[in-house]
């Protein structure tokens, strides 16, 4: 499971970085499942959570220790994986579509096993190729947080570039649900989710897709 390290909203001042919801749901259903799961982030060490999506500061303490030791992606090697979840958050659309490691694990793991993404977390798809040297989104059905719920949240202004336009941009099919309500993908081994509402059927999805042990 991959995070973002970026914890700043443009220019705007405020803080971001990951979503809680979309950690810490697929991850209890991934354990649950009997999978074996590390983090990893895109520095390593503590990768900043968004504080708008928790009301506790205080984080469970198992969840802690486990970010706190998140391994920098440049120590990934993608060989050890049967499958990559980028999880979303605004942070992601200022390190994740640039990171030239995440971009190689993405696309060694693409052809042979699952890659997932969630909401923000899409934006780790972008860089990503095919071993032809094609997107590997181009041709392919995906969704991730859409250009309307970026409105709703007042994020518009303040982002780089809107994600929905530039999965397009990349040939992607692109399908959005409602605003805020639970929409996942699936095409092939490549699984995304829109929202955060979407974490939980995206972790079903991803469990579904594991070849079983």
């Amino acid at each position: 499971m991959v995070l973002t390290s970026h914890d700043t909203f443009g220019t705007t001042g405020r803080p971001t970085g990951f979503w809680l919801e979309e950690l810490a749901v697929p991850l209890r259903a991934f354990r649950e499942a009997g999978l074996a799961v590390d983090l990893a982030s895109v520095r390593g060490g503590r990768p900043p959570v968004d504080p708008a999506s928790t009301t506790d500061p205080a984080i469970d303490p198992a969840l802690e220790a486990l970010l706190t030791s998140s391994a920098p992606l440049t120590s990934v090697d993608p060989a050890d994986y049967d499958a990559v979840f980028l999880v979303g958050g605004h942070g992601t659309m200022w390190d994740f579509p640039t990171d030239e490691s995440l971009a190689r694990i993405v696309s060694t793991i693409g052809p042979t096993g699952v890659v997932a993404a969630v909401c923000h977390g899409v934006a780790g798809l972008l860089g990503a190729t095919t071993p032809t040297g094609d997107p590997l989104v181009a041709g392919r059905t995906v969704t991730g947080f859409s250009d309307a719920e970026e409105v709703l949240a007042g994020a518009s202004a303040a982002l780089p570039f809107s994600l929905e336009q530039r999965l397009k941009t990349l040939g992607a099919v692109v399908e959005v649900g409602e605003p805020f309500t639970p929409t996942v993908r699936r095409d092939g081994r490549l699984l995304t989710g829109q929202n955060p509402a979407s974490s939980a059927g995206l972790a079903a999805a991803v469990i579904d897709a594991l070849p079983l042990p």
